[in-house]
């Protein structure tokens, strides 16, 4: 008889995990749960749902990410990530940078959806360790934001809204930037204060205001005026730069090492980057003006400042 009562117990306890399990949500996502992002059911919005990394590899595991937000939703609390029509077609990873192409059917999205999708696919995969950012381009081409601008290298940070202030909510700063001497030699420090939106990242305003020049007669500017900035990202301490081919055109009289030293020493001083990848439309397999190689990520070098500068 008490064998019996025992084994009754035994099934109930069985029972009532299977019933649980059953119930739980994929949506009811606790802190320690590991998890990728999707749309809401009527895609105005962003939603955690569990998801288990089970691959090693992290190309391996970005394709199972990305299998998963092609998948029906199981809940009503969420809906698939991309419309049916929207296909990956390649994805490739290179130092740390996941690259995506997808179909002509991605650019028949919503400004609105878009976005969303984006930022689901994104803030998913750079959760994978050995993916810093993420790169979209549509039939080989880069993809373009609703201004006609090449969107560039992405990650959570590109997506994440400031709740501790609004848009109109403003910040003061002292950057201490680095900029060529008058003889085009060496780097002079130049400490600038600014006034900035919160919601702009700190790494980018440096970026920014370096582009912009100096702002006094014993400084000159290094990077090419006409430069486009794609993007700028930190993770797992190196920033992430991203201009267009303009930036490897040099304009001014200057040592090619400034130019790059200028970005890469007022980023690593200013920010908690203790080095800089400096990409071309997403691609780091560049020189600059043939002389400075870009292929890795480069540390800062105080030996290109003016003597003046390093003294204590």
């Amino acid at each position: 008889m008490r064998t019996g009562r025992k084994i009754t117990a035994v099934l109930m306890a069985v029972l009532t995990v299977f019933l649980l399990a059953a119930c739980a949500k994929r949506t009811d996502v606790d802190s320690g749960d590991s998890y990728i992002y999707s749309l809401n059911t009527d895609r105005t919005g962003l939603v955690k749902i569990t998801f288990e990394f089970d691959e090693d590899d992290p190309l391996a595991q970005a394709e199972a990410v990305l299998a998963e937000m092609k998948e029906p939703a199981s809940e009503i609390e969420y809906t698939t990530v991309f419309p049916e029509d929207v296909e990956v077609t390649k994805c490739t990873i290179s130092g740390g940078i996941l690259a995506l192409d997808f179909n002509s059917a991605y650019l028949q999205m919503g400004n609105v959806e878009e976005k969303l999708v984006r930022a689901a696919v994104v803030q998913s995969l750079v959760r994978i360790d050995g993916i810093n950012a993420v790169y979209f381009s549509v039939n080989g081409e880069n993809l373009k934001d609703g201004d006609g601008r090449a969107v560039g290298l992405m990650n959570e940070d590109d997506f994440v809204e400031n709740t501790a202030s609004s848009p109109s909510s403003y910040q003061t700063e002292t950057l201490e930037l680095y900029f060529a001497n008058e003889a085009g030699d060496k780097l002079v420090k130049q400490s600038m204060d600014v006034r900035y939106n919160s919601n702009i990242s700190k790494e980018k305003l440096i970026v920014e205001k370096l582009m912009q020049g100096p702002q006094s007669g014993d400084a000159y500017p290094v990077i090419n005026p006409g430069t486009n900035l794609l993007s700028v990202t930190i993770k797992d301490r190196i920033c992430y730069v991203n201009f267009d081919s303009t930036f490897l055109t040099g304009t001014y009289d200057i040592l090619p090492e400034l130019t790059v030293y200028s970005i890469v020493n007022s980023l690593t001083e200013g920010t908690e980057a203790e080095q800089v990848q400096i990409t071309i439309n997403g691609e780091s397999d560049n020189s600059y003006m043939e002389t400075v190689d870009l292929s890795k990520p480069l540390k800062a070098d105080m030996n290109w400042v003016a003597a003046e500068e390093n003294e204590t």
